[in-house]
């Protein structure tokens, strides 16, 4: 059988995020808006609990799973300037900023307040 005629392959997505502290951290998703919010509620990674809020610095989409974990690998390897260097080669490409915010997302903005003590 083959597969319906609006079935598209699945996309994955290499992205970079800026941590509140400054910090870099590389991952893949085929959700970018499910991730971060996994990341904000601090069951994303661990490297980003009590890290936001974070700001989408960088994203690549890959056709295959297997590219993008190579893609990150590769990403992961590279010291701070040089993941820098990438996001501004990448903003100049497409004619988009290199500095924040893209998307933004607050850690604190979505969490539920604390109950009242009796």
């Amino acid at each position: 059988m083959s597969e319906p005629a609006d079935a598209r392959p699945m996309t994955w997505i290499v992205y970079i995020l800026e941590c509140a502290d400054r910090s870099l951290y590389t991952g893949i998703t085929t959700d970018l808006i499910r991730r971060i919010r996994q990341h904000e509620a601090g069951t994303g990674a661990k490297y980003t609990r009590n890290r936001g809020p974070f700001t989408v610095r960088h994203t690549e989409r890959m056709r295959t799973k297997s590219r993008a974990l190579r893609r990150e690998a590769a990403i992961k390897a590279l010291d701070r300037s040089a993941k820098l260097a990438l996001v501004t080669a990448a903003a100049r490409r497409t004619g988009r900023r290199a500095s924040p915010p893209r998307l933004s997302f607050s850690a604190t903005a979505r969490r539920p307040a604390p109950a009242a003590s009796a």
